[in-house]
């Protein structure tokens, strides 16, 4: 895992160095870089999955991924404002509130 790689700074890499190996070589190198969905396209699809199901740890991560993917704040704003009808509100407030700490 290098410097670089979107785990090397997870607690993942220091507790469990293993499952951030794999999942660096499996999901972010393998499953995240086919086609024909783009990092981007992968991103809106991560996003939304975490604050429909409220996984509210792993939402600031990929928040963060989503925006160095070219997700713009506005969209992922938009995107929490839809699932609010569809995951609700409790939801959506906590992915508000994690967006707006990035």
């Amino acid at each position: 895992m290098t410097a670089s790689s979107p785990l090397a700074q997870h607690p993942m890499s220091r507790v469990a160095p293993k499952l951030a190996a794999l999942s660096e070589a499996v999901l972010f190198g393998d499953i995240w870089q086919r086609q024909p969905l783009s990092p981007r396209d992968r991103s809106l699809i991560t996003v939304a999955a975490l604050v429909a199901l409220v996984r509210s740890e792993q939402l600031p991560f990929h928040l963060q991924r989503a925006l160095d993917n070219g997700v713009t704040r506005e969209e992922l704003a938009e995107l929490i404002t839809h699932l609010a009808f569809y995951a609700g509100w409790p939801a959506a407030a906590s992915a508000c509130t994690a967006l707006d700490a990035l």
